[in-house]
């Protein structure tokens, strides 16, 4: 029966895949791991473990984020919200450009594959009998919620589908099911531990993305990219507390926005996520010597990507540089950006933040109504500087070479 299904999502991934057709200066500390592997060295900062995170190493549970990923892509719809379309047609929504998002901004190093079931898993019950809400949780105790619903997926796919062949599981609703994305974001991605559900293959259902609605915009289909990268250990970088203030990374991470244009992962997600080599990644650790370094934009393969200064055992300053690519059409100020990484910070309490070099300047790029302004124009040009005063780290732009590359000079924290 196994070697059947597998011949139907085969067939459902040949389908997806015919869419598809798709120098370090002598101060530096080398990091050894290569792509792939875990981030290590005294820059590789550990924190939060029970959670996605910014700590350079992601505990075990969560999906792996380079090489081969295969990702089960489901699709439900409701009694009171029958889909309209096949399910084919609500794939290519997604795909091809959630892969191609990934190769591009991972130089290659992630192959994501979706293995598509093309049918709608009809649900037993309306849409609002799962009480499905924003911040809606997965209670294995609860006969509504993301438990209930995930349990009849299982339930539909468990006799054809063999779950330890996939590494992220991603169930797409009718996009006529439930609010507009405009009026309330419903999607929401269970990651890492073992949430209390297991597949008849006696693996636990976990690493799932739920996509509701439509995102609005351009790139709309970076709201998988989104979820997805919470299956791969990254967290949220906007405010999910609700508090007035504004954002703390603004377009410059879809961890943040995802909306609108285009935008790619900072540099520390890139290392995390193992899309960096070990000479892409130059550590200031505290009471090393100042040294300079060449920075090649995170929209350009190759090219060393980030400096890393720490400045406690759980923070550091990182340096990048970012200049307008394929996946940088909003960058507006080319220039060097820096940011505060927290690695004891949960997701969305602001564990990483832009250092704005250009404060209350209402910013540079206005074209679009999902982009916050105000942080477009945070980017450092030659001649300018930054300085943390509790920790006398620091960095000033010396040049911006005909290459497109920017020469910075960083000078370590004291302790």
């Amino acid at each position: 029966m196994k070697l059947k299904v597998s011949a139907v999502l085969a067939a459902g991934a040949a389908t997806a895949a015919a869419a598809i057709a798709l120098g370090s200066p002598p101060n530096a500390v080398a990091i050894p791991p290569g792509p792939g592997a875990p981030p290590s060295g005294p820059c590789a900062l550990h924190g939060i473990t029970t959670d996605v995170a910014e700590s350079a190493d992601t505990p075990a549970g969560f999906a792996r984020s380079s090489g081969v990923v295969r990702a089960l892509t489901l699709f439900i719809d409701f009694p009171d919200a029958r889909a309209t379309m096949p399910a084919s047609a609500r794939f290519a929504e997604f795909f091809p450009a959630t892969t191609d998002f990934f190769r591009t901004s991972s130089y290659g190093r992630l192959t994501y594959l979706p293995m598509p079931l093309f049918r709608w898993i009809r649900m037993s019950r309306p849409l609002a009998a799962y009480g499905i809400q924003r911040g809606t949780n997965f209670d294995p105790a609860s006969d509504g919620g993301y438990h209930a619903l995930a349990q009849e997926v299982v339930r539909a796919v468990d006799p054809i589908v063999n779950f330890r062949d996939y590494d992220v599981i991603n169930i797409i609703a009718a996009p006529n099911a439930g609010p507009p994305a405009t009026r309330t974001v419903l999607s929401v991605t269970f990651s890492g531990g073992d949430m209390g559900l297991k597949t008849a293959d006696g693996v636990p259902f976990r690493n799932a993305s739920f996509i509701w609605s439509r995102q609005s915009g351009l790139s709309a289909f970076r709201v998988l990219n989104h979820e997805n990268a919470h299956s791969f250990g990254l967290p949220d970088l906007y405010y999910t507390d609700d508090r007035q203030e504004p954002p703390p990374v603004g377009h410059w991470d879809p961890m943040d926005e995802d909306w609108g244009p285009n935008n790619d992962f900072v540099g520390w997600h890139k290392w995390k996520l193992g899309w960096l080599s070990p000479q892409q990644v130059h550590c200031a650790p505290p009471h090393g010597t100042p040294g300079e370094h060449t920075l090649t934009p995170v929209s350009t393969p190759g090219g060393t990507k980030i400096v890393v200064i720490p400045t406690s055992p759980h923070s550091a300053l990182v340096v990048e540089a970012r200049s307008r690519g394929l996946l940088e059409p909003a960058v507006c100020r080319p220039g060097v950006l820096l940011y505060r990484v927290a690695t004891d910070v949960p997701s969305g309490r602001g564990p990483l933040r832009i250092v704005d070099a250009t404060p209350h300047s209402g910013g540079c790029y206005r074209d679009n109504p999902y982009v916050d302004p105000e942080l477009t124009d945070a980017t450092f040009l030659p001649g300018e500087s930054y300085t943390d005063q509790a920790t006398g780290a620091s960095v000033t732009v010396l040049t911006e070479n005909q290459d497109g590359t920017y020469r910075v000079r960083v000078t370590p924290a004291r302790a």
